[in-house]
């Protein structure tokens, strides 16, 4: 079966969000949980690559992510919606050349309209937005 790269952030989203709770759970099991896979299918690379890469990068994502935030805001004042959201979209501007960037916010404004609210959706947009400006462009 074929998913969409939308449907395969989402998919993301809700491993790395299960993870954050559960370090150790079976990321096999988690992905037949979040994408009904056949009997023997295999999960899509895409998939993979993104949760395997946030969390290989998880410290520098995430010193990326509070070097964007207001001041007095810290990661441990976020929303762990929000923070899984801002991981995962950081981890494609900074490592997914092959996705233009507008690509990757306007995703992961998708996911804050699905899985959070309209003040978390501008925010995530503020923080994307600003770091988006200092990454390197190609």
């Amino acid at each position: 079966m074929s998913f969409s790269r939308h449907r395969i952030r989402v998919a993301a989203f809700q491993a790395l969000f299960a993870l954050a709770t559960t370090p150790d759970a079976e990321k096999s099991e988690l992905y037949q949980e979040v994408l009904p896979l056949k009997e023997g299918e295999s999960a899509p690379a895409f998939l993979s690559e993104l949760v395997e890469g946030v969390l290989a990068h998880q410290a520098e994502l995430d010193a990326l992510i509070e070097a964007h935030l207001a001041a007095g805001w810290s990661l441990a004042r976020l929303a762990r919606p929000n923070l899984v959201i801002l991981r995962l979209a950081t981890f494609e501007l900074r490592y997914n050349s092959t996705v233009p960037a507008a690509v990757v916010i306007n995703e992961a404004l998708q996911l804050a309209k699905d899985f959070s609210d309209e003040p978390s959706r501008k925010f995530i947009n503020g923080v994307l937005g600003s770091l988006e400006k200092e990454m390197p462009q190609d």
